[in-house]
């Protein structure tokens, strides 16, 4: 006996396949765990987060939480790349023909409007909560972060002593110096609690204070 098949049948074989729509539901997914995995974090810590918590938070069953990420520590590794990411210096640039003073203002301010995020603060605390005991995530959020800023501020001040324009031999400490003066009565009251995120104004206020004492301890005017 012939087969033949049917138009539905032969319409099943011939419909386009959607495979090319499952990278985009996977992605959808994850991002759905990780905003779920940040709220539990950010409200309970590293260490009162778990697993059922989070996959509560996500909306998702405990089965496919486990599908994307093997523990908590997974999961927090990822949302701490997120963070680099979005955080990462590599979109500011840094013209070594700029005046140092516009730069080091401009520099300032993104730096420390960065630090100072709500969920900046957030972060910074659960990764110095856990750092000791598992120092690889301190170690991944530093470079992604700091590193990435001290590195940046560090090559343009390079280039400005190349040009005479300031005395300095060890860029990473002046960077590191600049960046920590910056930092002064606005990151710590912040990060702890003490009080909330600084005005832009108060910040301004604070980079200026910084720009001057840098350019006191580096900047070679000219004759």
């Amino acid at each position: 006996m012939r087969n033949t098949l049917t138009e539905k049948q032969i319409g099943r074989m011939t419909a386009p396949l959607k495979l090319a729509q499952i990278p985009d539901e996977e992605s959808s997914k994850r991002r759905q765990i990780l905003d779920g995995a940040r709220r539990v974090f950010m409200d309970l810590g590293f260490d009162g987060a778990s697993m059922g918590e989070i996959a509560k938070a996500a909306g998702v069953s405990k089965g496919t939480l486990y599908v994307y990420f093997s523990d908590k520590n997974a999961l927090f590794e990822a949302i701490v790349e997120e963070v680099g990411s979005i955080h990462t210096a590599s979109t500011l640039d840094l013209d070594p023909n700029e005046d140092l003073v516009v730069t080091l203002d401009r520099f300032g301010m993104a730096y420390m409007t960065m630090l100072c995020q709500p969920q900046g603060g957030s972060a910074v605390r659960t990764v110095m909560a856990i750092a000791e005991r598992k120092p690889e995530i301190g170690r991944r959020y530093y470079g992604f972060i700091v590193s990435g800023w001290i590195s940046k501020l560090a090559s343009y001040l390079k280039a400005q002593a190349a040009d005479g324009k300031v005395a300095i031999e060890d860029y990473e400490l002046a960077a590191t110096q600049f960046m920590l003066s910056c930092q002064a009565t606005l990151f710590l009251p912040f990060v702890f609690q003490a009080h909330p995120a600084p005005p832009r104004e108060r910040i301004a206020a604070v980079v200026q204070s910084a720009i001057r004492m840098f350019c006191a301890a580096y900047q070679i005017m000219p004759d």
